[in-house]
């Protein structure tokens, strides 16, 4: 089965845009994945340091307001229990993160309180008495089921309390009882949604867990893990001390970007002891990205369907000058009369069309020219250009030609500037493609019917059809035309490659019989040109 070259052209054009797209949505993908995971876990992690940073400030400042409190005069003794409840329910309404504030003897017996709340009662097995009566104390997060039967809760859900404890003690310092307040929990929420607020734009979808020291208790979260014990890495690096980020794994497939800190005390105050832990599904984080890869996907498979058709017709303009010949070839065959069609933009058809055009020419003609390019033998293997051989061939047949019609030959003997810096520097292989480029280019700058010749090396000879009125101005443009030619850039082996052209000419007429005198006087005025400064003609004549 053969496919057609159209075809291969759209196929092949499709296919390395699907390859090509393929790559780039890997690449492109796998480095904006890098991106988005650094960038959202930078701001996982800052979010979370300024979480715990804001958690212990708040509990700072509520611990210094209640030392503050304790210091005042109502509190020495004798106690003055009106004008202690006074100053409690004054800081109270102050601050409604505030529940509960009251004043115990040392014997945890409570004198005063906001609201008259507990006064009377004892709160000696709590921990805010046991603790607050030696130093400045504050609590974990804790269920407070006597204080949730009492205080009022419109929203039904469960209270929760966080208890700071302060010594009171006279100006000689003696204890004199404890100062307890009992913050509501519901602040700690407030706190969360000032930094989730902002952090929402630039991160999307992200869970902030509070977690206690104590257990590796979850104190805030989603409502479904409040009160679980939490054992992941983050939590251990957060324990430590540390803020930054990291990537987990949970249950063996979900992902997350994970921010962490720890909320460290300032000063005097020792700090809550808290985790903060802001975390991020990665298949969210990434969505961005994989949706940019989907449109590299899509936009890649339109372009290879462009491509595809664009290959399909190149491929059409590449195949209709060989249409044409096989056209014209078949014609030869029925009729014997047909006249094969040149082309000069390509160089493969243009190479084509002229050994067919010349082998038309050495079927048809009644006296054909010597057919120097069939013999393999009469030919340069690198350049398949004719040989010596084949020159003196064509010079006995041109010779006899140009004396039927009064003409002239006009020789050009030419080698080329800076050859052997090519070989020496960019190697041999180069060399000989250098070589097969300016045989191309000789051929664009001669006629179809005049002779160029490879005799060795990087030396060619040109054999010119001319007048006998100004053989010797006609041979110079042909001269110059081939110059500038090989004085264009090469474009091998995509690097650029320069040379020259240096040409020695000689015209021979019907009263010079010999053309070797006429060869040599072009060698000669070669050699000239390369003397006197290359890259020109120079023309020698005949004695």
């Amino acid at each position: 089965m053969s496919i057609n070259l159209r075809t291969i052209f759209a196929g092949a054009f499709a296919a390395v845009i699907i390859l090509l797209t393929v790559l780039l949505s890997y690449l492109i993908g796998n480095e904006s994945s890098k991106t988005a995971e650094v960038t959202n876990g930078k701001s996982l992690a800052e979010a979370s340091y300024q979480m715990s940073y804001n958690l212990n400030h708040f509990m700072l400042a509520r611990t210094g307001e209640v030392e503050v409190l304790s210091k005042l005069g109502a509190f020495q003794e004798p106690v003055s229990e009106d004008e202690i409840a006074g100053l409690l329910n004054q800081l109270k309404e102050s601050l409604p993160a505030f529940t509960w504030i009251g004043y115990a003897d040392t014997k945890g017996n409570v004198l005063s309180a906001t609201g008259d709340i507990l006064e009377g009662g004892s709160i000696e097995e709590q921990p805010v008495f046991q603790n607050g009566i030696k130093s400045p104390y504050i609590g974990d997060v804790q269920d407070d089921s006597l204080l949730a039967e009492i205080l009022p809760n419109p929203s039904g859900e469960r209270l929760q309390f966080v208890d700071i404890g302060v010594p009171v003690k006279d100006k000689s310092g003696r204890t004199l009882g404890v100062l307890a307040a009992r913050l509501s929990w519901e602040w700690a929420h407030q706190v969360e949604s000032s930094i989730l607020a902002p952090l929402e734009e630039r991160v999307e979808g992200a869970d902030v867990y509070i977690v206690s020291n104590n257990n590796n208790r979850i104190l805030l979260g989603p409502s479904s893990q409040v009160g679980k014990q939490m054992s992941d890495l983050a939590l251990q690096l957060a324990s430590q001390g540390k803020n930054s980020w990291l990537i987990e794994e949970h249950k063996g497939s979900q992902t997350y970007i994970t921010g962490y800190a720890y909320a460290e005390g300032e000063m005097n105050y020792p700090g809550t002891g808290w985790s903060v832990i802001i975390r991020q599904s990665a298949d969210i984080a990434l969505a961005p990205v994989h949706k940019l890869q989907n449109s590299i996907v899509l936009s890649g498979m339109a372009i290879a369907v462009l491509c595809g058709i664009a290959g399909w017709l190149l491929a059409g303009w590449i195949i209709r000058p060989l249409q044409r010949i096989t056209e014209s070839a078949d014609e030869l065959s029925s009729s014997g009369k047909v006249e094969i069609p040149e082309f000069k933009r390509i160089k493969e058809l243009s190479i084509l069309s002229r050994s067919l055009r010349n082998l038309v020419n050495k079927l048809t003609r009644p006296e054909p020219e010597p057919f120097y390019m069939s013999d393999l033998t009469r030919h340069d293997p690198l350049t398949g250009l004719p040989n010596r051989t084949a020159l003196d061939d064509y010079l006995a047949h041109a010779v006899n030609k140009a004396k039927r019609n009064r003409s002239t030959l006009s020789f050009l003997y030419l080698g080329l500037d800076g050859f052997k810096k090519v070989n020496e520097t960019l190697g041999h292989k180069t060399g000989d493609k250098l070589l097969q480029e300016v045989s191309f280019r000789l051929l664009e700058s001669t006629r179809e019917n005049e002779m160029i010749t490879r005799i060795g090396g990087d030396e060619f000879v040109v054999i010119l059809h001319t007048s006998a009125a100004k053989p010797m101005q006609e041979a110079e443009a042909v001269a110059k035309r081939i110059i500038d030619k090989i004085n264009q850039p090469f474009l091998i082996d995509g690097e650029f490659v320069h040379v020259g052209c240096s040409i020695g000419a000689a015209v021979w007429s019907p009263e010079n019989q010999d053309t070797s005198e006429i060869m040599r006087l072009a060698d000669d005025a070669y050699y000239i040109s390369k003397r006197s400064g290359k890259n020109r003609i120079t023309f020698e004549t005949a004695v």
